[in-house]
């Protein structure tokens, strides 16, 4: 990777930051004094100069402040060849009504559009704020401790092994492990949890967390693009190019939809001239215009992906990532979740509980499994390298490493060859174990040196607390049929399975039995699942599935990649928040499709039959979009 500062592209004028914000609303407050200038100015003191009403100037000017940005943008798309779109309709309205001699309504649709436009881009900049305040914790500096100085740096530059100072209330830049002392972290911005953690030395502290209190140091695990937040930045970049179905469909309809009323307002006006008597022309073309106003399509085109964005940002805040809208919606139809169980179901505080061994085994095989056992991250290796330091007994360095998914790891040491992992991995390599199994609720670790078997590690964990809770939550929800997919074996499954209330669970599995599984259940199209996992072994089906939930704070790297939604924290009971998330927006988006589209087709009824004038046409179209809008927004009242 090529390290080191690029020259920063100078970033686009953005018209609705606070500064162009400001300027527009100052615009719209001077259109609306000089309408009502015009208004009063004509009704009491109707000068006319030279056959010329002056207070049309008014008007005019009025007109023009709020109405030149509009007309600009709608000849531009013209230009790029998109003539239909909502500024082509609000400038053909507008300019008819003008032509007619209708200047204050025309002024008033104008500014009301505009006034709408506004209020819609700040609605949109609000439910992005959630997603923006995540984007925002990239760190700009890292302080690096080296020697007896501490230079400052851009995180990107910082080496993996390198050791940063973190003082009170400065935000961690990068991943790595603590050094200094214990001390509180508030993890709120990655997790969505309030309550602060206490990491101690030795322990993991990720990119984005803010260090409370004591003066600290860390030591560099990940290189920027390779941490948390890297990830979860990406992840939510990301999200905003994958639109729901719906969101697609709104945006297909509209570019058919525009084109299409505007040819039934032509109509409006031509096909009256052949068959009514006492036609007038001015009569059927203000019907038009009013017709035209009140078919832009803005409540559906703002509303629809402002419901999504604050969906997606919803979640953010409570510590749960959608990679894009489409699954916000196939969520809301899962009906069959399947588990995986270490790691998922269960704590991941293992503990070695007992240790078996073969007298005839080499005798440093503890030490040898543990050194390889070190280069892992998973829970399980974790607890046994703990109980072999506890031990006092000595860890080698590991000069070659490989990972055997589903089954266990093998490596180099000491010039030995050394094997660590399940059943499988030692019959797969023809080493026979004559001592018996451990208990039927435990994990075992088998440990093979130089193609003997030396010994055992039986090792328990415990079910997560909100386990069952969960599990009974989602059968209230909808939830048909819930399976564990494990690659422990069968009897410690079972009992999992069995505790918390599951349909079925598979124990002893490889990646490929599980995807075996998967394409089994599959085989039902009526089924849509949900894959919750963490571990490599279950990237695989989290990528099958047709939405794949990892748990994000001990899950691997792999599993979090492979994932659509990532939980960023190990509780369980925020997948029914996620599924409520997307049932609530989901819900939102058809509220503001069915408004949009039953206020639009009465008045439009009525404004064909001349029963309904351009105020009417304004509510219809800047006044149903702001309803929309508000009705979007809401979703962020629900999950504060």
């Amino acid at each position: 990777m090529q390290k080191g500062k690029q020259t920063p592209h100078p970033e686009p004028k953005n018209p609705y930051s606070l500064k162009g914000l400001l300027g527009q609303w100052g615009n719209s407050i001077c259109s609306f004094l000089l309408l009502i200038l015009g208004y009063l100015g004509e009704t009491w003191f109707p000068f006319l100069v030279s056959g010329i009403n002056i207070w049309l100037l008014a008007y005019l000017l009025a007109y023009l402040i709020v109405g030149l940005p509009v007309l600009y943008k709608g000849w531009n798309s013209i230009l790029k060849g998109e003539v239909f779109t909502e500024f082509f309709l609000m400038g053909l309205a507008t300019l008819g009504a003008i032509a007619i001699g209708e200047f204050p309504e025309a002024v008033a649709v104008m500014l009301f559009y505009t006034i709408g436009e506004l209020l819609q881009h700040q609605a949109v900049n609000k439910a992005r704020g959630n997603i923006k305040s995540l984007l925002d914790l990239r760190p700009d500096m890292a302080n690096v401790i080296r020697g007896d100085k501490i230079i400052s740096m851009d995180p990107e530059e910082v080496s993996v092994g390198e050791i940063l100072e973190i003082k009170a209330g400065e935000r961690v830049p990068l991943d790595g492990v603590l050094l200094g002392q214990s001390g509180n972290f508030n993890t709120s911005a990655l997790t969505g949890e309030s309550i602060p953690q206490n990491k101690k030395v030795g322990e993991e502290v990720l990119a984005g967390m803010v260090n409370l209190e004591n003066f600290n140091t860390i030591q560099v695990t990940k290189e920027f693009n390779d941490s948390s937040l890297a990830k979860i930045i990406r992840t939510l970049k990301g999200a905003s190019s994958r639109k729901a179905k719906t969101e697609q469909f709104i945006r297909k309809f509209a570019k058919i939809y525009t084109p299409i009323v505007t040819f039934l307002a032509i109509g409006l006006v031509a096909i009256p001239y052949l068959i009514v008597d006492d036609y007038q022309f001015n009569d059927w073309l203000y019907r038009s215009l009013v017709f035209l106003v009140i078919s832009c399509p803005c409540a559906l085109v703002i509303s629809i992906p402002l419901g999504y964005f604050g969906g997606i940002g919803a979640a953010s805040r409570n510590g749960i990532l959608f990679k894009g809208s489409d699954f916000l919606d196939k969520i809301t139809k899962i009906n069959t979740i399947i588990f995986d169980k270490t790691g998922t179901l269960t704590q991941s505080l293992f503990e070695v509980q007992e240790v078996k061994e073969n007298p005839n085994g080499a005798k440093d095989w503890m030490s040898l499994a543990a050194s390889l056992e070190q280069k892992t991250n998973h829970p399980i290796a974790k607890a046994l390298v703990k109980f072999v330091i506890e031990k006092k007994i000595p860890l080698l360095e590991t000069v070659e490493l490989k990972e055997v998914p589903g089954k266990g790891i093998a490596g180099i040491i000491a010039g030995k060859e050394v094997l660590v992992g399940n059943k499988l991995l030692l019959q797969e390599n023809r080493i026979t174990i004559p001592i018996e199994e451990g208990p039927d609720a435990a994990t075992l670790i088998y440990v093979a040196v130089e193609g003997k078997y030396c010994g055992q590690f039986v090792i328990d964990d415990q079910i997560k607390p909100d386990a069952k809770d969960t599990i009974t939550a989602l059968r209230k929800s909808g939830i048909r049929e819930i399976f564990i997919f494990s690659g422990d074996k069968q009897e410690v499954t079972d009992q999992v399975g069995k505790t918390i209330g599951v349909d079925r669970a598979y124990g002893g599995l490889l990646p490929e039995q599980k995807v075996r599984l998967w394409d089994d259940l599959k085989t039902d199209e009526s089924r849509v699942t949900a894959f919750v996992g963490d571990g490599i072994n279950d990237a695989p089906v989290l990528a099958l599935a047709d939405i794949g939930i990892a748990m994000g704070a001990m899950g691997s790297d792999l599993a979090i990649d492979s994932a659509d939604v990532v939980i960023q924290t190990d509780q369980l009971s925020k997948i029914i928040q996620a599924m409520e998330i997307g049932k609530a927006t989901k819900s939102i988006v058809w509220q503001n499709i069915g408004m949009a589209f039953g206020v639009k087709f009465l008045v439009l009824s009525l404004g064909a039959a001349g029963m309904a004038g351009m105020w009417e046409a304004v509510f219809a179209d800047v006044g149903v979009a702001l309803l929309a809008i508000l009705n979007a927004i809401r979703i962020n009242k629900i999950f504060k």
